[in-house]
């Protein structure tokens, strides 16, 4: 067995093949403990796949990985003690409260009844949900099912947290409180691997990010490494006036390339790498008498990041991590 070498995980070379397809073709991970560590990918990427093998959930065909020190073959049942997993879809029983879930999730996790009892408050409290505890699951609005499904992962508090897609269909506000969640954890020694289909999501949270395409790695590093990986920059124009557009979108054409018209009808953007030259632009603007409120020159999206390495804007349909494999969806 190779030596421990401190990361929360570290995978080489991992295969899986579904018949004759594979799914995950030699995806390489090096994942330091007590950060956000985003995955991004298209569906049908290997995402899904890579996350089931690192959580003991699907057997390598191929290569090797440790969490926390742990073989994830030879040591399945020391991976399952330190890890919890969140999938898309919610663990638990909407026929019971949101207290009676934590219970029943405490008790099977060996804490005797008063502790379980007093881990469940805790909880509820924690994830505002004290008003609600006594209600049926099912009656809960999505954001407070997917709060109590995590805080149902952390009644033990985990070494390593998969999340998967964690918030899928939830309202800005009820996204919010997901992300401070997390933040928490993280900020507590918890490791996060997050598996998401927002990209404004992983630029918010991930510490580094993974993007797996065709099975394997494409591109890793932190947010700014990536956008700066693909040489590509934004320059923004606002202008006094609308009715100047067209003239402001001839100039910017001619001297920088296609422009996009923004739904503000003042707004005008155009791919730009160089801010000298960014700045000359805005001074034959003045000089032609086009009047500019304000401009900015900024990094790519990461949206322009994913397009670039991919060759297509991020798939905003979702995957099921429950059941089939993301890796058959066309």
């Amino acid at each position: 067995m190779a030596p421990y070498s401190g990361l929360a995980i570290e995978a080489a070379g991992l295969i899986k093949s579904f018949g004759a397809m594979r799914a995950v073709d030699g995806v390489d991970l090096a994942v330091s403990q007590g950060c956000v560590y985003g995955v991004l990918g298209p569906n049908g990427a290997g995402k899904t796949t890579t996350i089931r093998m690192l959580a003991t959930l699907l057997r390598p065909d191929a290569g090797s990985a440790q969490v926390l020190g742990h073989d994830v073959v030879r040591e399945a049942d020391a991976v399952r003690g330190v890890i919890s997993l969140t999938g898309q879809l919610a663990s638990v029983d909407e026929e019971l409260t949101g207290r009676e879930n934590l219970i029943l999730f405490a008790r099977l996790l060996g804490l005797n009844r008063t502790k379980a009892r007093a881990r469940a408050a805790e909880l509820l409290e924690a994830f505002d949900l004290t008003a609600a505890a006594t209600r049926l699951v099912k009656n809960y609005s999505g954001g407070m099912r997917r709060r109590l499904d995590i805080a149902a992962s952390i009644i033990v508090t985990p070494q390593l947290m998969f999340l998967d897609e964690p918030t899928t269909g939830l309202d800005p506000r009820s996204r919010n409180q997901v992300w401070d969640i997390v933040r928490t954890l993280v900020a507590e020694g918890t490791t996060v691997l997050l598996c998401t289909q927002y990209l404004d999501e992983a630029d918010q949270l991930a510490d580094r990010i993974a993007v797996i395409d065709h099975g394997t790695v494409i591109a890793e590093g932190t947010t700014g490494q990536l956008k700066a990986s693909i040489g590509l920059g934004t320059l923004h124009v606002r202008l006094l006036d609308p009715q100047q557009r067209p003239d402001a979108e001839r100039l910017l054409t001619r001297r920088l390339g296609a422009v996009e018209l923004e739904p503000d009808l003042a707004t005008l953007s155009v791919a730009c790498t160089n801010a000298e030259r960014a700045a000359e632009t805005i001074a034959e603007l003045a000089r032609s008498s086009i009047g500019v409120a304000n401009f900015s020159l900024g990094q790519p999206s990461l949206d322009e990041v994913f397009l670039a390495l991919t060759g297509h804007p991020a798939d905003k349909g979702t995957v099921n991590f429950g059941s089939g494999d993301e890796e058959h969806a066309a």
